[in-house]
This record gives structure tokens, sequence and C-alpha cells, in this order.
């Protein structure tokens, strides 16, 4: 594992408590975001290729037991242990395993559908590429990926001394542009694409993204 994964991995080990602490409960104010997952949700219903669907960079786990209240069978990898360790905790019922984006224990077409919520966010320029052939490698043709993210200028920044736990990490804030180059390139299609202001605690704009594999 190179330098840069590992400081990730090691500084959210660290922050799951403070994460959990902060984000549970907090998609029942956040309708844009419910509204992208029911999107998700309805159109891999309909697309009719199973419910199987993937949390990638799931963290605390805390969308899991929504996208299974709207119909699906999810389950979370995250590259952190402690927040799987968390995720396990707090959703006993979900099956959740640790594992790095960029090679998935997952069969090939495995899955109807995969949400990467701020979670590529942290891919240097380096790997995103395999990252999004990973993904398209995991899902059934017809199935659909959707993608929540920080819509910037690409630029790498360090993140986590806000938490006073004394733990930093890279974070690339993705132009809306480049998720759509990136994309195509492994074969997606958009379906939708969206986006909203920062709020009053937020340092960029929102970006979400709908994809179907080809």
């Amino acid at each position: 594992m190179d330098a840069q994964t590992e400081e990730l991995r090691h500084a959210h080990d660290v922050l799951a408590g403070w994460y959990a602490e902060r984000l549970t409960g907090v998609l029942e104010s956040m309708p844009i975001e419910r509204a992208m997952l029911d999107l998700f949700s309805e159109l891999t219903l309909a697309a009719g290729l199973g419910i199987e669907v993937a949390d990638i960079g799931c963290g605390t786990g805390r969308l899991v037991p929504y996208l299974a209240s709207r119909g699906l069978s999810p389950r979370g990898v995250d590259l952190s242990h402690g927040m799987i360790e968390v995720a396990r905790r707090d959703y006993p019922a979900f099956p959740f395993e640790v594992a790095d984006l960029r090679e998935l224990p997952l069969a090939n077409a495995s899955l109807a559908g995969v949400v990467c919520w701020y979670s590529l966010i942290f891919l240097p320029p380096s790997d995103r590429t395999v990252a999004f052939a990973e993904l398209a490698r995991v899902l059934r043709p017809g199935g659909y990926l959707v993608a929540a993210f920080k819509d910037g200028d690409g630029q790498q920044r360090r993140g986590g001394r806000s938490a006073g736990l004394g733990v930093e990490f890279s974070s690339y804030w993705l132009s809306a542009g480049e998720m759509l180059d990136l994309a195509a390139g492994a074969g997606f299609n958009v379906v939708f694409q969206g986006g909203r202001p920062p709020e009053e605690t937020e340092a960029c704009p929102q970006g979400y993204l709908l994809f179907q594999k080809a």
C-alpha cells in the first residue's frame, strides 16, 4: 500500500467514531441527497438486473439502511478498518467488508448498482482511470452508478485537522467535467447531472451524477 493510501486509511480509522457521531441522521435533513438516492434506487429496480448494490467507500455505513428501505439489497465496502467496525456495530443486519476501491473483492458483473458517496474525492490523478474501470467491472451492463462529490478545481487539499484528533489526509475536489470524462472513458453514459451551491459550513459546491453502464 502506498504512503498516501496508508495515511488515508489511518486517518479514517481514527475519525470513524467522530464521523458516526456527526453524521447519524443527517440524511433526513438533506432532501437533495435523498432524491438522488431515490432516483438511483428506482432506476436500478426498474432495470430488472437484480437488487444487489454496494456502497463503495461506505464509511460508517449510514446510507445502507436507506438503500434497503428503497427495496435494494445493499452491502458496504470501505478502505478503513475503523469505519467498517463502526458500520458493523451500528448496522449489524448488513454485510460490510474492508477493501480498496481500486481492487474490489467483487465478481465481474455482480452488482445491479453502485453508490460512491464522496468516496471518489480521495483518488489521486494516477488512480482515477483504474478506479472507474473497477466500478464498471463489477456492474452488470445496464446497471447504475450514482456519485456525490465536491465540485472544484481538482487541486489536492489537506483535510482532517478540524476534528482535532491529530490526523490529516489528502482529497481532491473534482470538477463535474472531469468526472464525466472519467466515467465516459470507463463505458458509462450520463443519465442525470445536478448540483447545489455550498451551504454555510461548506467550502465548495456539491455535485451529483448518475450514470448507466453501457
